[in-house]
C-alpha cells in the first residue's frame, strides 16, 4: 500500500549515500540557486531533494517522512483511491520540494555563495499536509518532546521556523521549511476543501 512512500525512501537513502562518497557528485546535485538561474541547471530544483549532508540530516528527514507519510498516504487511498492516492502523494512532494524552493531561490538567485540541500521542503509539505488531514493526532519533535494535538503543533512549528528565519543564523533552510508548509496546506484544501473548516474550528473551539 505504501510503495510510493517506500520508494521514495529507498532512492532518496540509496542516492544520499553515493553522494556522501563522492564530493562531484554531491556538488552537481547542490541546489544551487546562482547557478540554476545563470547556467539554466534546472534540474538542481529536484536533485537535492535526493542528497543530505550527513547521516543525520537523512535519518531525521527520512524518519519524519516515514511516520507522517505513512498516515497520508493511508488517508489519501481511502479517499481517492490507490491511483489516485499514489498521484497526490507524488504530488504534494515533489512539487511541494519544488515549491519550498522558490523562496530561497528568489532570495539568493544573484548570490553565488548561497547552496543547500535535503529533502527537508519536501518533508515539510507532507507533514503539514498531514496535519491539516489529520488535525486531532498527537506529534512531537526534539524541542518539543512531549506530544500535542497536531492542530496546535503545526502553528507553534511555523512560529518558530518563522522567527528562526528572521534571527537569520545557522545553516538551514527555514524559508524551504515554511514554503513546503504552506504548499502542504494549500494542496490539502484544494483537493478536500472541508479540512480547512474541520482545521479552523478546531483552533477556535
Amino acid at each position: 500500500m505504501f510503495s510510493v512512500l517506500y520508494l521514495i525512501i529507498a532512492a532518496t537513502v540509496l542516492i544520499s549515500a553515493a553522494a556522501f562518497q563522492n564530493q562531484e557528485f554531491l556538488s552537481k546535485s547542490l541546489f544551487y540557486p546562482y547557478r540554476v538561474k545563470h547556467n539554466n541547471e534546472l534540474y538542481r530544483m529536484v536533485s537535492h531533494m535526493f542528497i543530505h549532508a550527513d547521516w543525520a540530516h537523512l535519518i531525521f528527514n527520512m524518519f519524519s517522512l516515514y511516520f507522517l507519510g505513512q498516515i497520508l498516504v493511508y488517508s489519501f487511498y481511502n479517499s481517492f483511491g490507490e491511483v489516485g492516492g499514489m498521484i497526490h502523494f507524488s504530488i504534494l512532494y515533489f512539487v511541494g520540494g519544488i515549491f519550498a524552493s522558490l523562496f530561497p531561490y528568489i532570495r539568493n538567485h544573484e548570490n553565488p555563495n548561497y547552496t543547500s540541500l535535503g529533502a527537508s521542503g519536501a518533508v515539510s509539505a507532507i507533514v503539514f499536509a498531514a496535519i491539516i488531514w489529520n488535525p486531532t493526532m498527537k506529534l512531537a519533535l526534539l524541542f518539543l518532546p512531549i506530544p500535542i494535538p497536531a492542530y496546535i503543533f503545526g502553528p507553534l512549528y511555523l512560529a518558530f521556523e518563522y522567527f528562526a528565519l528572521r534571527k537569520g543564523k545557522g545553516n538551514i533552510a527555514h524559508d524551504a521549511h515554511i514554503g513546503g508548509a504552506l504548499f502542504g496546506i494549500l494542496y490539502v484544501i484544494l483537493i478536500e476543501r472541508n479540512k480547512a473548516q474541520e482545521f479552523i474550528h478546531l483552533i477556535f473551539n
